[in-house]
């Protein structure tokens, strides 16, 4: 009896790269144009909720600056900005940081509640419940 024989394996086909307009195509010196060079940053959160202060953009506000102001006419996480716009977390912290320095947003944390209901108002609220 012989021992099977071993199959070589061919190399998996390499997948198509994507064109210029196709796909989402990372360019890193459009991050670096977008965040400009590294500085001081805001303290900011994913979950740090900004609110626009005006609502049309300055004409000196680059093309995301403006769409970032639009967006922020209702509170929108950073979280929530940054996937809106395609942008990593780092370069949204510079945009941001950059407008809350122009004073044209505000970020604020969410609400956090900091203690438990009472418990004796949880059981008036049950008793009057079940009395209906």
């Amino acid at each position: 009896m012989t021992p099977p024989q071993r199959q070589r394996r061919e190399p998996a086909p390499e997948p198509p790269k994507p064109e210029e307009g196709e796909g989402k195509v990372r360019n890193p010196e459009r991050m670096y144009v977008v965040a400009g060079p590294d500085g001081e940053r805001a303290e900011l959160d994913l979950v740090t909720l900004i609110v626009a202060r005006a609502a049309d953009p300055p004409p000196s506000a680059s093309p995301e600056q403006a769409a970032l102001l639009r967006l922020c006419a209702a509170p929108l996480s950073v979280a929530e900005l940054s996937a809106y716009l395609s942008l990593p977390f780092s370069a949204m912290g510079v945009l941001l940081t950059e407008l809350l320095t122009a004073d044209l947003v505000t970020a604020r944390s969410p609400i956090v509640r900091q203690a438990l209901p009472d418990r004796s108002l949880l059981e008036a609220v049950m008793n009057g419940l079940q009395r209906l």
